[in-house]
């Protein structure tokens, strides 16, 4: 039986923790309410906007689950021996994606604090995990395996954004205590940009 190393260990330490926070936060709007965490200072959006609220839930429930979903596919020993059990995971991840927490993604982020410079950027992030998930779709549909796993390799560093945007907002809180708009405009485009910059360099160093 093949062990784990301390370095996978390591990274499925970091993923655990982070993920559970993001549990904890989605715990938050169950039962499903208007003025709960982050929808308090979204009062504007909620009242005068009807489809806003229904969406804002959609993404933040699909988001979760996609989330857990793509990081299975990353598993060398699911790869090796549950072929079955990755494939369906990636039904389930590519159905999250595609069907729901992109599309939800591309219409909140047209609504985000910080202005135009955050806006563009979570747009960006949401037409490029779209794009990025279906791509590796039909990649693997068209059995082209390496391609297929760069693409996940970018799907999953936007997807998980989710994570790393909020790690972002907390060192940059701690450390400079900025005005929240100028927060919101940088860990807009922190959240994912290095992401994609190290999904690039293990695409490199993994794969290519």
């Amino acid at each position: 039986m093949k062990s784990i190393s301390y370095k996978q260990m390591a990274w499925l330490l970091f993923f655990a923790y982070f993920f559970m926070l993001m549990v904890q936060i989605t715990l938050r709007y169950i039962p499903l309410r208007s003025e709960v965490s982050f929808l308090q200072i979204k009062q504007t959006e909620v009242s005068g906007i009807k489809a806003y609220l229904p969406i804002f839930y959609v993404h933040v429930y699909s988001a979760i689950f996609a989330l857990l979903a793509g990081f299975t596919q990353f598993n060398a020993r699911i790869l090796a021996k549950y072929t079955k059990i990755h494939k369906w995971l990636g039904y389930l991840y590519v159905s999250f994606v595609l069907l729901l927490a992109s599309s939800s993604g591309i219409f909140i982020g047209w609504f985000a604090n910080g202005g135009l410079v955050a806006k563009t950027s979570f747009i960006i992030l949401g037409i490029l995990w779209f794009w990025f998930t279906l791509k590796a779709t039909l990649l693997i549909l068209k059995r082209k395996i390496t391609a297929h796993k760069k693409f996940m390799y970018r799907s999953f560093a936007l997807a998980a954004s989710a994570i790393t945007l909020r790690l972002w907002k907390v060192i940059l809180v701690y450390l400079f205590q900025p005005a929240p708009m100028d927060v919101y405009q940088i860990i807009a485009w922190l959240g994912w940009i290095p992401n994609l910059l190290l999904a690039e360099w293990l695409i490199k160093e993994k794969i290519v």
